[in-house]
């Protein structure tokens, strides 16, 4: 029974319909999702995760662009070393050209780190919080979903 009651319920998800506000998202003015994450605790990555997958479902590709900006302890979430099973979601992620991964270098300096030891296909910025302060000044809507 719960597995029938599960079906129903993703099948209602899958084929949920999203009411656009105006103007439209489209490819010439597409959203523009800024998320921040300044965790590396593996069950709120695990949400965010899940809440950009399922996002991605409800826009066209080009409708949406969404930058992560990982900062403070959230950096550790982008580590070579850190959760493989994570950083497996994160890179499944960077196939879409409409999301950017960018890591505060404050934050490495400060560990004393070096950007060798983070994964391929993040940017970096060197404060981490400018960015989303700039980012919003710049319209970006700001929502971290966990």
């Amino acid at each position: 029974m719960k597995k029938i009651i599960l079906i129903l319920l993703l099948s209602v998800f899958a084929f949920a319909k999203v009411n656009y506000a105006e103007p439209i998202p489209d490819f010439e003015n597409p959203r523009k999702w800024l998320i921040r994450v300044n965790s590396s605790e593996p069950e709120k990555l695990n949400h965010i995760l899940n809440a950009i997958n399922n996002v991605l479902k409800g826009y066209p590709q080009e409708a949406l662009q969404i930058e992560i900006i990982f900062y403070a302890n959230g950096v550790r979430a982008t580590r070579k070393d850190y959760d493989k099973k994570i950083l497996a979601r994160i890179k499944s992620l960077m196939i879409y050209d409409t999301i950017d991964f960018i890591v505060c270098k404050n934050t490495i300096d400060t560990m004393g780190w070096k950007t060798s030891e983070f994964m391929d296909g993040v940017d970096y910025v060197q404060i981490g919080i400018a960015e989303v302060i700039e980012k919003v000044a710049d319209g970006w809507i700001d929502v971290s979903p966990y």
